[in-house]
């Protein structure tokens, strides 16, 4: 083989830079643009058509040598072959246009292997052909080396990735950063500069596994929302781009994940992000109790305003609730879950009564001595939304101890008027549990 190839070089050489040429000249101009929320974040200018010529014409080359080098028992050299896998996985090309130029080179060497020989002496024919096994050994061991250099580059640009992603979603959702920040950060995320976005906070501990590391972002299934995760020691937040789907469209999006989630409100503009990413986080403490489900902002807002300020949440426990959790702990935690049942129940003693699986007169009994205990009345609107509230701090921060007792004066001046006697059908709401005689 060495001495057939010695025999056609010149020819061959010829053939070569023609083939690559031709090549290029039916390649398309640039690699097809990838979609903007796909797009490398790390990436250098893709090659022009010089630099492609240049590239298929030393793979050319290095087929044919190659093949000179088997021929005398030696290996290949696969320098060249991994610096190409290394130089198109810094790009962010696919490994597959890169594999297809060696496939395609090497059948360009065997035609321009057969040609000049044809054109030299037909007779060797013959001798040419147990070379084609060998040229084709030689292709894919260049093929293989550019794909084992190409994945260890692509895993170091995909760390390189994932950190600059992570520090444009900060830049987002912490809102730090220089004015303007955020629209760029938004643009190099492949985020528009208008358009619908919510962001989610996630509990702690919540599964992180199920994702995968920080600044990762989902390949968006077809009409799905696109989300971009955050995942930090504290939690885990993501940013979802919503498009035309309604806000609720989150709650199914997360609803595998199986925790506890809290969700903004819809904003418009990358520069909204930030608040939007406290008004997550404040519907996340709002949802503490609620278990693996997702709270929007907006169907929990009264407990939101309490989870907005722990020290006057710390205050209203105290002033509102103080006396019950003075009590025994057991008998605090029977009232407070008698207190929230019947809330959750808007009100309705018997609906109450079914949740808690006990006689009616027993929920109206445990509320009669609730009312007696912290002096507020279930019969008065405002000391109803003093209770919920009161409530609603102590679910998102659970009293460790007894608190003390709460002076006469920071009760109501009297005791609650008594509420009227008055005949209900089973399973109506009453707003105040019978006084006791």
């Amino acid at each position: 083989m060495e001495r057939i190839i010695e025999e056609i070089r010149e020819d061959l050489n010829r053939r070569l830079a023609v083939a690559a040429e031709r090549l290029v000249d039916r390649t398309p101009a640039e690699e097809p643009a990838p979609a903007a929320h796909a797009a490398p974040l790390v990436h250098a200018a893709p090659p022009g058509r010089a630099e492609l010529r240049d590239r298929v014409h030393r793979v050319l080359r290095q087929a044919v040598e190659g093949l000179v080098r088997g021929s005398r028992g030696l290996p290949p050299d696969l320098a060249d072959a991994r610096a190409d896998g290394a130089l198109h996985a810094g790009r962010g090309l696919p490994l597959s246009s890169l594999l297809d130029i060696y496939r395609i080179c090497g059948r360009l060497v065997w035609q321009a292997l057969t040609e000049a020989v044809t054109a030299h002496d037909r007779a060797a024919l013959p001798r040419l052909l147990p070379g084609a096994p060998a040229l084709w050994e030689v292709v894919d061991g260049m093929a293989d080396a550019a794909a084992e250099s190409y994945g260890r580059a692509e895993a170091v640009r995909g760390d390189r990735e994932r950190e600059l992603a992570a520090a444009l979603l900060d830049a987002l959702l912490d809102g730090s950063g220089p004015a303007g920040e955020a629209a760029r950060s938004a643009e190099r995320l492949g985020l528009p500069e208008r358009g619908r976005f919510a962001v989610v906070a996630l509990a702690s501990g919540g599964g992180a596994g199920s994702r995968t590391a920080t600044g990762h972002m989902t390949d968006p299934v077809a009409g799905a929302p696109r989300v971009l995760w955050r995942i930090r020691a504290a939690g885990e937040s993501c940013l979802v781009e919503l498009g035309h789907h309604p806000l609720e469209s989150v709650r199914e999006l997360l609803a595998p994940l199986g925790v506890r989630a809290g969700v903004s409100p819809v904003v418009t503009s990358p520069a909204e992000l930030a608040g939007a990413h406290r008004l997550a986080v404040l519907a996340l403490r709002a949802a503490v109790a609620e278990g693996p489900r997702t709270a929007l902002l907006d169907e929990r807002l009264p407990a939101a305003l309490v989870a907005a300020e722990p020290e006057l949440a710390a205050r209203l426990r105290r002033v509102v609730l103080g006396p019950v959790l003075a009590l025994a702990p057991e008998d605090r935690r029977v009232l407070l879950n008698t207190l929230g049942t019947w809330l959750a129940c808007q009100g309705s003693t018997t609906s109450a009564a079914q949740r808690l699986y006990c006689h009616r007169n027993t929920v109206s009994n445990r509320l009669r001595r609730l009312e007696r205990l912290t002096g507020r009345s279930l019969a008065d609107p405002a000391h109803v939304v003093e209770l919920a509230l009161a409530h609603a701090a102590i679910v998102q921060r659970p009293a460790t101890s007894p608190a003390p007792p709460v002076p006469p004066s920071a009760g109501p001046a009297s005791p609650p008027p008594a509420a009227p006697s008055s005949r209900t059908p089973a399973g109506t709401v009453r707003r105040s549990p019978r006084p006791p005689a």
